[in-house]
C-alpha cells in the first residue's frame, strides 16, 4: 500500500450494504451509547468542481497574514473534519492532497465570531459539497482534539507549552458522521485520498504531526468501550470487533 493512501477517484464505485459502527460516548451523564457509522469507501462517488484558490501563495505569506490578522482579532480559530469510512472493515481517514507530498483534513479559518459548528459545516461545503443546491451533508459529532500554535510558525502541538500565554492559533478536530451514500464535488487542485490509520500511525513524516496522531485518538475511543461493530444488512448478523480487557 502506497504511502499516500488510496486515491478515491480511481476506486470502483460499487454500492454495498456492509458498514462499520464505531459506538462512542454520549456528551450526557447518563452514558448512553451512541454510534458513529462507517460506511465503505465505494458507497461514494467522487466529482470534480472548479479548483479552490488557495488564500496564501506562501508559507511565509501565511504567517504575516496571521500576524497582521492576531494585531487585529486575536488568536485564530480553526476547525477541521475527521471524515471516516472503510476499507475491508479497516477505518480510513479521507485527506486532501495538495502537490504530491502535503496532506491535511478539511476545514480551514473561522470568520470572527462564527460558531465553530456551523463554521465546519460551511467549510465543508465549500471544499468538498456539490454546486448544485443540494442540502449539506454534514452531521457534526464530538470534539476529539485541541491543537494549539504558539507562534507564527509551522509548529503546533496537542496542548499549550507551559510557558505560552498567547496562543496565535486553536484548531479543533470535529467527528463528522457521513451520510450512508453521497456524491462529493473535489476541487481539481485538490486530490481526495482515503488513509487508513495504520498507514498514518507515527508517520509524521509522510502526514504531520495532527494527522499522524490520529490513529491515538482512535485507540483513546477504543479505551472508552466503544470500538467498532461490522454490520451486514443482507446476512443480518454482526461481528462485534469490540476491543476487550
Amino acid at each position: 500500500m502506497s504511502r499516500t493512501g488510496w486515491p478515491v477517484a480511481t476506486r470502483p464505485q460499487k454500492i454495498t450494504t456492509a458498514s462499520v459502527t464505531q459506538k462512542k460516548a454520549n456528551d450526557t451523564r447518563n452514558n448512553i451509547d451512541r454510534a458513529i457509522n462507517l460506511y465503505p469507501l465505494t458507497n461514494y462517488t467522487f466529482g470534480t468542481k472548479d479548483p479552490q484558490a488557495e488564500r496564501d501563495h506562501s508559507v511565509q505569506a501565511r504567517f504575516q497574514r496571521m500576524r497582521e490578522e492576531y494585531e487585529k482579532i486575536g488568536m485564530r480559530r480553526s476547525v477541521e473534519g475527521v471524515l471516516l469510512v472503510h476499507e475491508h472493515s479497516l477505518p480510513h481517514v479521507l485527506l486532501l492532497q495538495i502537490g504530491t507530498t502535503f496532506f491535511k483534513l478539511p476545514g480551514g479559518e473561522l470568520n470572527p465570531g462564527e460558531d465553530e459548528v456551523e463554521g465546519l459545516k460551511r467549510l465543508l461545503t465549500e471544499t468538498l459539497g456539490r454546486q448544485d443546491g443540494t442540502k449539506d451533508l454534514w452531521t457534526i459529532e464530538d470534539v476529539i482534539g485541541n491543537w494549539w500554535r504558539p507562534n507564527f510558525d509551522p509548529p503546533r502541538y496537542p496542548y499549550i507549552p507551559a510557558h505560552v500565554t498567547k496562543p496565535k492559533e486553536q484548531t479543533k478536530l470535529f467527528l463528522v458522521q457521513l451520510p450512508e451514500r453521497a456524491l462529493f464535488a473535489v476541487p481539481k487542485n485538490y486530490k481526495l485520498v482515503a488513509a487508513p490509520l495504520f498507514e498514518l500511525y507515527d508517520n509524521s513524516t509522510g502526514y504531520g504531526n495532527l494527522i499522524a496522531s490520529l490513529p491515538q485518538i482512535q485507540f483513546s475511543i477504543y479505551a472508552m468501550k466503544l470500538g467498532f461493530m461490522v454490520h451486514d444488512n443482507t446476512k443480518r448478523s454482526q461481528r462485534n470487533m469490540e476491543r476487550t480487557g
